[in-house]
């Protein structure tokens, strides 16, 4: 059983940061699958944010290149989201996710595992 757990949203004032944090349990985590990152607002589509694969090969939606950084630390099992200068439009819950064995290709993908999601306000 796949168990991914967010954490580390908040509430913050425009031009502030915050770092997520995914905890992945309970499968034969690798370092090596495809990770990432949605989000949510509401009344919106939900949009992929970050990815990241195999090789460590990062990709980044439009809105977010420049601000937010993903990583991984294959020790911890656990993904993170460096989220800088933020805005009010990255209000909205954000959801971490995994794909076991799969290594590459990750970004714009149907991933089939997620955590509950953690929320981030951004206030102007």
């Amino acid at each position: 059983q796949v168990n991914l757990v967010e954490s580390g949203g908040g509430s913050v004032q425009a031009g502030g940061s915050l770092r997520l944090s995914c905890a992945a349990s309970g499968y034969s985590y690798s370092a090596s699958d495809c990770m990432g990152w949605f989000r949510q607002a509401p009344g919106k589509e939900r949009e992929q944010v970050a990815a990241i694969d195999y090789d460590g090969n990062t990709s980044y939606g439009d809105s977010v290149r420049g601000r937010f950084t993903i990583s991984k630390d294959k020790a911890k099992k656990t993904l993170y989201l460096q989220m800088n200068n933020l805005k009010p439009e990255d209000t909205a819950m954000y959801y971490c996710t995994t794909q076991p064995d799969r290594r590459f290709g990750c970004w714009k993908y149907d991933y089939n595992y997620w955590g509950q999601g953690t929320q981030v306000t951004v206030s102007s």
